[in-house]
């Protein structure tokens, strides 16, 4: 390919970083600088113009659709599917690394890999055996306790519980869980990650092999990897090999569940030599916009630095708008949505964010009054409905009897008369003779250790599986999957369930055969089902939502990330929501509140709305918040305040610098103040001039109160 191919439609930026020829470089990517596209290019120009082997390339993302994303542009760009380069999310990277060399990892050659709802319900019934009280050990909190460990690189062992007997119980907890998956030999994603990491470091050979083969690694949104993540990747890019990173420090957001932004603020440290290539120009939002991020986030400290700028138009001013309460919040924003789509705007154009998933009530209910459609982006996925789930337990259990955590989704659903006082026997004797819940079965039959009743239902239950099984050894993947729907019952189960909800299950499982009829397995026919049902256990963790029609987007900040609308509302920018209460008081989580308002105002491409409520029903109660601080680091001149009633719109400053005419107390919207009776408080409102200037204040202890400005005598704080 001509060198000029690859480079005519990049910007001087772009084609710095995709010609580079430093051993280690990184890419800050601001939003809506063409990232993806530097990936691809930048892997086009490895193989065409600097001759390197599709072999020795290693692309890592973080969604599954990304990576097929990735492999699709490389395919359009080269004309041509390069065979041989490794792309793919960590997860799906380690996992095909583990089901090569599965006995130098320490695992059984068929491990199946335990998705989050699996990984729940094990922990659930460790503490049954346990005999630990689930209100004191929640179960999902355990989850997150042993995710956290793993993400870290610890194991149980390496856990110091410091004597603290609560500590200690968890300690406990986790060892117990490692002990379930190495004897049902399941893996959840956080195993995977760490599970590969110890391989480089227990066998080196198998560690030389692959720094030899991949000599040239590419990371996509590197400010997401967490600490086992990154210490994969470093030992596997050793002294000597090419790699390339790509992420936005301003965009990291994800601290909450192990992201590191540590790990790009100190990449340089890490590699040294290392060549930063900012990605500055945005080809996704007007200059005002831009303007009011690069505001926004010019506050944190500790930035690797850049700012956003367009070539493109200066756009019209972000609207504010104050509304009397969340509903009134609520009809602005549908009456906006409503007067875009009279415009030719189409719904699906239009995204509504905010701050926590409780705020979506009041949106969903002015919504659904005003007759528009919506959507929940990032509502329950394919792999994630419970129909799909127990059907895919079924597959599993066909593959491999010892899986503990399908035969315990679904010995008895449909009910076939198989109780908790049975299954609980079962699973006592699997403990107690260090074995899977299947084969505790069958010592248990053979023993005559159960009642006839139990052991009947558990024979035929155990038929059913054996029937499933040798059917998948000579039917094709799709027929399999029609097979054991039948046989199972599991279509006529879920069909019963009244209303459009059976009919929609049935539509899922018709859907999952569909799944399988359209599976292109990398082997044989003998691997599809091996290789379906590890692709489906990946899909099931992947943060992926569904495309929908012509509807409204309603999403958390979190979730948009990587998205962009023509038409954005920012719904609740106020103190104590957004920014949340609990980032004033944690060390670092401010910053990743900044971060993610950066996130949701680069979202938006032509309009955005800024949206709160000055009395909102919160937790039960009235509350009533000033404007978000964020709102306040927005320069005037990109924003303008929009008032419905008064059919006026007014800059800002008029709103948040107004102090009252006639009295020179410098007061403005969200200043804390001091007033001798009645304490701390914050400023909420500030009306009329002269003599009749009224502030009203919400103090800590006396709630929202109306002063006169002249006698109230209040003091900055």
């Amino acid at each position: 390919m001509d060198v000029s191919k690859i480079l005519d439609s990049l910007n001087p930026a772009q084609r710095e970083a995709v010609s580079s020829d430093n051993k280690s470089l990184l890419v800050l990517a601001g939003a809506g600088s063409g990232k993806t596209r530097v990936l691809v290019h930048r892997i086009a120009w490895l193989l065409q113009v600097q001759g390197v082997p599709a072999s020795a390339i290693m692309a890592v993302t973080f969604t599954n659709k990304a990576a097929r994303e990735m492999r699709s542009r490389i395919g359009e760009l080269l004309q041509l599917t390069p065979q041989g380069m490794w792309v793919g999310t960590f997860h799906g990277l380690t996992h095909r690394l583990l089901k090569t060399h599965w006995r130098d990892a320490g695992l059984p050659e068929n491990f199946q890999i335990l998705d989050s709802d699996d990984q729940l319900r094990m922990v659930k019934r460790l503490l049954k055996e346990h005999e630990l009280d689930e209100t004191r050990f929640s179960p999902k909190s355990i989850q997150w306790y042993i995710n956290g460990h793993k993400d870290e690189g610890r194991r149980a062992k390496h856990v110091d519980h410091h004597n603290d007997p609560y500590e200690k119980t968890l300690v406990n907890i986790y060892q117990a869980y490692e002990t379930a998956c190495e004897r049902s030999g399941q893996v959840d994603f956080g195993e995977l990650l760490l599970r590969a990491h110890e391989l480089w470091l227990k066998q080196p050979s198998i560690l030389n092999h692959y720094q030899q083969r991949f000599q040239y690694l590419l990371v996509d949104e590197f400010q997401d990897t967490n600490t086992i993540q990154y210490a994969w990747l470093r030992v596997l890019a050793g002294n000597g090999n090419t790699i390339t990173v790509v992420g936005d420090d301003d965009q990291s957001i994800y601290g909450w569940r192990g992201a590191k932004i540590e790990n790009i603020q100190q990449f340089s440290e890490d590699f040294p030599g290392t060549t930063i290539v900012k990605l500055e120009q945005n080809y996704r939002s007007t200059s005002r916009i831009l303007d009011a991020a690069n505001a926004v986030i010019a506050n944190n400290p500790d930035r690797l630095g850049k700012e956003l700028w367009t070539d493109g138009e200066r756009g019209d001013p972000i609207q504010l708008y104050a509304g009397f309460n969340e509903q009134d919040e609520a009809r602005f924003i549908v009456e906006r949505i409503q007067s875009h789509v009279s415009n030719d705007l189409l719904r699906s154009e239009q995204a509504i964010l905010y701050r926590s998933n409780a705020q979506s009530r009041v949106l969903e209910e002015e919504l659904i009054r005003a007759g528009t459609p919506y959507r929940i982006y990032g509502g329950q996925r394919f792999y994630d409905r419970l129909e799909i789930k127990n059907a895919v337990a079924y597959l599993r259990l066909a593959y491999g009897s010892d899986d503990d955590a399908a035969f315990e989704r679904v010995v008895n659903t449909p009910t076939r008369g198989i109780g908790n006082k049975t299954v609980e026997a079962v699973r006592l004797r699997a403990r107690e003779a260090n074995t899977s819940m299947w084969r505790a079965c069958l010592q248990l039959i053979e023993a005559g250790a159960l009642t006839n009743r139990a052991a009947t239902s558990l024979s035929k239950f155990m038929e059913l599986i054996n029937d499933c099984a040798e059917a998948s050894r000579t039917l094709s993947l799709e027929e399999f999957a029609n097979f054991v729907l039948e046989a199972t019952d599991l279509m006529a189960f879920h069909g019963k369930e009244t209303g459009e909800k059976g009919q929609a299950r049935v539509e899922n499982l018709q859907e999952l055969v569909n799944a399988t009829r359209q599976f292109e397995p990398e082997g044989d026919d003998s691997t599809a089902l091996r290789e379906f049902l590890d692709t489906a256990a990946l899909d099931a963790g992947d943060q992926q939502a569904d495309e929908y029609t012509d509807a409204v987007q309603l999403m958390t900040l979190h979730s948009a990330k990587g998205l962009e609308f023509p038409v954005v509302y920012l719904a609740g920018v106020e103190e104590n929501l957004f920014p949340h209460k609990m980032s004033v008081e944690e060390p670092g989580r401010l910053e990743e509140e900044r971060r993610l308002c950066y996130v949701g105002i680069t979202r938006a491409m032509r309009h955005l709305y800024l949206t709160y409520a000055e009395s909102r029903r919160w937790y039960g109660q009235e509350s009533f918040n000033a404007v978000s601080r964020f709102v306040r680091e927005i320069p005037d001149d990109c924003i303008e305040e929009v008032r419905i009633n008064a059919s006026i719109t007014r800059p800002l400053s008029a709103r948040l610098s107004h102090a009252a005419e006639g009295h020179d107390t410098g007061l403005v919207l969200g200043q804390r103040v001091l007033h001798s009776v009645f304490g701390e408080g914050v400023v909420l409102n500030i009306e009329g001039q002269g003599s009749n200037a009224r502030v009203q204040v919400n103090f800590n202890q006396e709630g929202s109160k109306w002063l006169v400005a002249a006698y109230a005598n209040l003091e900055a704080v």
